[in-house]
This record gives structure tokens, C-alpha cells and sequence, in this order.
């Protein structure tokens, strides 16, 4: 016997896996030439190339069972110091090392923190839509219930008045992110000062602390002179969880961090929770050498300037086509609505012309269809005419 929950889980693909997977197939029949994937986030920009040189030093300096062992399971002293020291200098704070977990990716830190605060079957974590499409798996899976408000169009803050209604005696937490992985929208200052007093005020209502997890893998790719606020700054039962894998491009090394400072309520016990959480992921400890990469290069950036490039060349092109698109403000992903109000349907009728772009209902979005442009420019101007032709014969 297995588990039927979990297999039914694994066995259906997440929407861009699923697409990744028929790009792969279908490029074997028309040429790889003649796929246009743009589904996956993988950053298409190098790493710097103090990255590189990190590892070659590393490699040369240290000893074979340093660099390969293991590290205490919250991270070296070394890394953990690097990251709060960088906190710490950007946002004017006084982070400790222990004040942070260092773990394979965001995704074990937002497991994490979601765990801890799931005190029972009835605990429910709220998203606000459009979200990342896993948040509806570490919430479930880890014994809690999500419950999804209705995205705010068509400007993709947050919708207070639905969210308002959603909070209730069984609210242990809130998720949100940004930049946004859909939408590319940021929250502005306004929108965060507002989510903190709504969460200050039902907070003492309920009798019990509303934590914020803010997930923040994007919080660099930003265009122009937009902000991005420090959640924490705002409302003190603040968790933020980090990933190097889109500020450093380093997808494939699963790096990141959890942020659980003194100020949320009841730390203690919280952070015990947390490791609970972690031991029975088996969360023993993040990759040891790039905790020492990020011990020497956490503080630098990818060249992301190209992002930039391709949000302005793909948001023209579509728009002057004719497409009814969100204007990214950071992160690398477009947000466009289907044209023929189908999104399902537009994304199948698209696959048959090479393009490979996920619809939104599995971020909480129907309607509307996700384009992720961390790819080469060339793709982008080879696939821009394709799309024109594709409205035209709707």
C-alpha cells in the first residue's frame, strides 16, 4: 500500500514541469529550434564570476572534509554571519546568526515556517492570489488548510476586503511574495503598512499572533526606482524566506535561508517548532560549499540588467499586438490575459504553434497566462511574430 494522497501529487505535473516535459518531446519531432519554452524560472544570466572564483579558492584552500562535511544543521557560523552582516547593512537592522536557518532552496524554509505555526487540522495559512502554485502543496501536505483571496485586478496588490473575510479563528499565517512569481507586481509601502495593521488588528481580536512569512527569491530583479519594502519593518511577526537561486543564478545549487528574528511572538517556541519542522524534512544542514560561496559572494548580484531588456522588448511586442498584459515591476515573469478568455484553451492553442507559456488558474489566476522571459533576447524576438499571428486568429 502507498499513500493515495501523496501519489496523486506526484503523479499529476506541476503545469511548467509539464510543459518543460512536452517541449522536450515535441523538439525531437520539429526541432529545438522550433520550441519556444517559456515556462520554466530558470534564470538564463550567468552567475558572477566572483562565484567561480569563490569555488576555485575554496576548492584550493580548504580541506577535502571541510568542504564536504557536514555543517551544524542551521548552517556555519561563518555563512549565517555573512547573511545577517548583509541584512544588516542594507535594512539598518541587528540580526544575529541565529537568527537564521540556512536550508536547500526557499522551498524548505517556507516549509518550515508553514509547519511550525500549523498547530492542528483545523490551522489554516492564507495565500494571496495569484500565488506560487506550491504553496497550496506545503500547506496541505503539512496538515493545515490553504485558503486562497481572490486576486486584485488589474492591480495585483491585495485585495483587503476579501482578505478581511478570510481571516478567522483558525488564521495561523499569511504568505506573500514579492516581486510576485506570477504577475511581477511589487507591493508597495501602502500596501504592506495596510496588510500589517489589518494583521496587528485581527491578531488581538483572535487572541493569538497572525504571522507574515514574506518569500523573497525575487527581491533584486527589480526595474527602475521601484521598492521593494523590508516586510519586517512593517509588522514585527515578519518570517522571511530567501533563495540565491534568481539574485546569484545558482537554481541548481537549492541555497537559501529562513529569517525568524526575536521580535515574532512567542520565538522561542517558534523556533523550536521550526527545527521540528526541519529534522522531520530531514533539513540537516544546506550544501557545504555553497555555504562558503555565500559566505564570500551572498552580497552580489547576477547582471540582471538583460531582464530588464526582455520585459520591455516582450511587454511592447505583446501589447502592440494587441495582448492585455501586467506590466512586470520586478521578478522575470509576464502576466498576460488570454485573449479569447480561456487561458487553457489559448495555452493549447499555442503549444501547436511552438510556444509554451502556462495558464494561470494553478496561481489562483484564471484567465490569464504566465510568461517567463529569464530567457536568451532571441527567443523572444523569433516568438513575437508567432504571437501576433496567434491573436489575429482570434
Amino acid at each position: 500500500m502507498v499513500s493515495e494522497t501523496l501519489y496523486k501529487i506526484g503523479s499529476k505535473r506541476a503545469p511548467v514541469r509539464g510543459l518543460f516535459e512536452y517541449g522536450k518531446r515535441k523538439a525531437l519531432e520539429i526541432g529545438a529550434e522550433n520550441i519556444f519554452d517559456f515556462g520554466l524560472g530558470n534564470p538564463s544570466v550567468p552567475a558572477p564570476a566572483a562565484v567561480q572564483e569563490a569555488i576555485q579558492a575554496i576548492l584550493a584552500e580548504e580541506s577535502n572534509t571541510a568542504i564536504n562535511g557536514y555543517t551544524p544543521s542551521a548552517g556555519s557560523p561563518e555563512a549565517c554571519k555573512a547573511v545577517v552582516d548583509s541584512l544588516n547593512s542594507r535594512f539598518g537592522t541587528s540580526y544575529r546568526p541565529e537568527h537564521v536557518f540556512l536550508t536547500c532552496g526557499a522551498a524548505p524554509a517556507l516549509i518550515g515556517c508553514v509547519r511550525a505555526m500549523l498547530a492542528d487540522t483545523d490551522s489554516e495559512i492564507i495565500a494571496i492570489a495569484p500565488f506560487f502554485t506550491e504553496y497550496r502543496v506545503y500547506a496541505e501536505m503539512n496538515g493545515g488548510k490553504l485558503v486562497v483571496v481572490p486576486p486584485d485586478i488589474p492591480n495585483f496588490q491585495i485585495n483587503f476586503e476579501e482578505l478581511e473575510k478570510r481571516i478567522g479563528v483558525h488564521t495561523q499565517g499569511i504568505i506573500i511574495n514579492s516581486p510576485n512569481n506570477p504577475s511581477g507586481s511589487v507591493y508597495s509601502r501602502e500596501t504592506i503598512q495596510k496588510l500589517a495593521d489589518l494583521l496587528t488588528a485581527k491578531s488581538r481580536e483572535l487572541g493569538h499572533p497572525i504571522y507574515l512569512i514574506s518569500d523573497e527569491p525575487y527581491r533584486e530583479i527589480v526595474y527602475g526606482d521601484v521598492e521593494v519594502p523590508w516586510v519586517p519593518d512593517f509588522y514585527q511577526n515578519t518570517l522571511v524566506c530567501y533563495s540565491y537561486s534568481k539574485s546569484l543564478s545558482l537554481p541548481g545549487q537549492r541555497i537559501g535561508w529562513a529569517l525568524i528574528p526575536d521580535e515574532i511572538a512567542d520565538r522561542a517556541r517558534f523556533y523550536g517548532a521550526f527545527l521540528g519542522a526541519a529534522r522531520a524534512c530531514g533539513q540537516v544542514c544546506a550544501p557545504a560549499l555553497y555555504q562558503k560561496v555565500i559566505a564570500r559572494c551572498g552580497h552580489l548580484t547576477a547582471d540582471m540588467t538583460v531582464y530588464q531588456q526582455n520585459r520591455d522588448l516582450l511587454y511592447n511586442g505583446l501589447t502592440a499586438a494587441g495582448y492585455d498584459c501586467v506590466k512586470p515591476q520586478g521578478a522575470f515573469y509576464l502576466f498576460m490575459a488570454a485573449p479569447n478568455g480561456n487561458a487553457e484553451a489559448f495555452s493549447d492553442i499555442a503549444k501547436e504553434s511552438g510556444i509554451l507559456i502556462p495558464a494561470g488558474t494553478a496561481y489562483g489566476c484564471p484567465g490569464y497566462l504566465r510568461i517567463s522571459y529569464c530567457v536568451p533576447t532571441e527567443r523572444i524576438e523569433r516568438a513575437l511574430p508567432i504571437f501576433e499571428k496567434l491573436i489575429k486568429t482570434l
